[in-house]
């Protein structure tokens, strides 16, 4: 099916994709939004499904009231036709021009046209290997926060939270209010590095607040902390039962004698987010190393493509927020031949957050050395059940010095994931530098699909 041409299509609708598609409609522009979830706001303003009957569905957020503004403004746009709304779609293909290829929940093919293109199509997790980590039971952390969110279940009832970042506040947090019993709360990073970055951080006295609310949660809900500790290993049989966690010396190497079983029935684990770039990719956008590289307009180096939000560089709702309304007035300015503004408060506001993302991402890197703690029978890519000694063995033994002859040797990365989950355990383990994939297609896609569409996508590859 297509549809006739928008002045500007919208990928994703997190707040970026959002706060871009608004600006441009306010300004009349007619968009697009396009997204992959049932309904807008992205990980951050998540909604359980209306059939669930919640009665206080934003009792397990904050910033309700920018949510809920948001939310204002896209239905009066909706109802006004400057924005048309199309959720439960996947994108597996943009050509040149703007041509959009898109499946719905049902994998039925539609193609929409823009004469500009938007990608705000945010971030996932990163997971990074350890022994027991494909036991039934253990989850990433946002993971466990959309189950929460979006289902309004629990993923077990006496869980560990582990890993570093941010994240782990609200997911820790948010599980102990919904009746979870959290036996702990394991960040790698250690408290006193925020130091470094002082003056950073007093910039940002709402962050501060924040921070401050989710310690008080977490003594009123009596949660552990460990900071400086990592996890180990996971153990059990049919699902997770129990992890092991050690202190974590100055260099990031385990202290001897420091370990620890916490009995347990999930495990939430996360180090930090990756942006999504496989579209920007195939469009032959450039990336550096794995983030959408744009200017301060929020321009891609291809003409007519911009990008905004955690696809640019992960840096939280605010920051994807301002990035979204530069991005917005840029289109328009592009499309109405107007002079794009370059000062405005979303600009001050985006270099602030990008100064604090910044910091966060220094305080919260991966503990180093974690791949020497990767046992050598431990799957590293689930998909093709490929362990870490087989990735070893491509390096030391057949010569493997890029992640692309060892994907040809061991079949890591080959699977339903295309290396999107298993690209940084294979790549920490074999000690290759990162690999910038460029895809033709941004998800699988049924051969049926790609029998019925009258030519196939000509996105520029490297």
């Amino acid at each position: 099916m297509s549809s006739p041409t928008d002045a500007l299509a919208v990928i994703g609708a997190g707040p970026a994709g959002l706060a871009a598609a608004l600006t441009a409609a306010d300004h009349g522009i007619t968009v697009t939004l396009i997204d992959a979830a049932p309904q807008p706001g992205g990980q951050f303003s998540r909604q359980p499904a209306a059939a669930l009957g919640a009665s206080r569905p934003h009792a397990l957020h904050h910033h309700r009231r920018t949510w809920t503004r948001l939310r204002t403004r896209l239905d009066a746009h909706r109802e006004a036709h400057r924005i048309r709304y199309l959720p439960d779609r996947h994108i597996w293909s943009v050509e040149p021009g703007f041509t959009l290829h898109t499946l719905t929940a049902d994998d039925e093919p539609e193609t929409f046209a823009a004469d500009a293109l938007l990608l705000a199509t945010g971030a996932y997790e990163k997971a990074l290997p350890f022994p027991g980590w494909t036991l039934p039971g253990v989850v990433t952390a946002g993971g466990a926060q959309a189950m929460l969110k979006g289902g309004l279940v629990l993923p077990g009832r006496r869980a560990v939270v582990a890993g570093t970042g941010p994240l782990l506040l609200p997911v820790a947090t948010g599980l102990a209010a919904a009746g979870a019993r959290v036996a702990a709360l394991v960040e790698a990073a250690d408290p006193r590095a925020y130091g470094r970055h002082a003056r950073i951080i007093a910039a940002h006295p709402g962050k501060l607040a924040e921070a401050a609310a989710y310690a008080a949660r977490l003594v009123r809900h009596r949660v552990p902390v460990l900071t400086r500790h990592t996890v180990l290993a996971a153990h059990g049989t049919d699902r997770v039962e129990a992890v092991t966690v050690a202190a974590l010396d100055a260099d990031g190497r385990v202290r001897p004698g420091t370990e620890r079983r916490i009995v347990c029935d999930t495990l939430a684990v996360g180090h930090g987010l990756l942006p999504h770039t496989d579209l920007a990719g195939a469009l032959g956008c450039r990336t550096d190393p794995a983030r959408i590289v744009v200017d301060a307009q929020q321009r891609t180096d291809v003409p007519g493509v911009w990008a905004a939000g955690e696809a640019t560089g992960v840096g939280g709702a605010a920051l994807a927020l301002a990035e979204g309304e530069i991005a917005g007035r840029s289109v328009v300015a592009h499309l109405t031949g107007e002079r794009p503004r370059t000062r405005s408060t979303a600009a001050k506001s985006r270099t602030a957050l990008r100064q604090f993302a910044a910091a966060l991402d220094a305080v919260h890197a991966p503990p180093a050395h974690w791949s020497e703690r990767v046992t050598d029978d431990t799957l590293v890519c689930r998909c093709e059940e490929v362990t870490a000694g087989t990735v070893r063995a491509a390096v030391t033994e057949l010569g493997a010095a890029d992640l692309r002859t060892v994907k040809l040797f061991t079949q890591a990365g080959m699977g339903w994931c295309q290396g999107r989950v298993c690209g940084p355990g294979v790549t920490g383990v074999a000690g290759c530098p990162p690999d910038v994939v460029r895809r033709p297609f941004a998800r699988p896609v049924p051969l049926s699909v790609l029998a019925r569409t009258p030519r196939f996508p000509e996105g520029r590859q490297s």
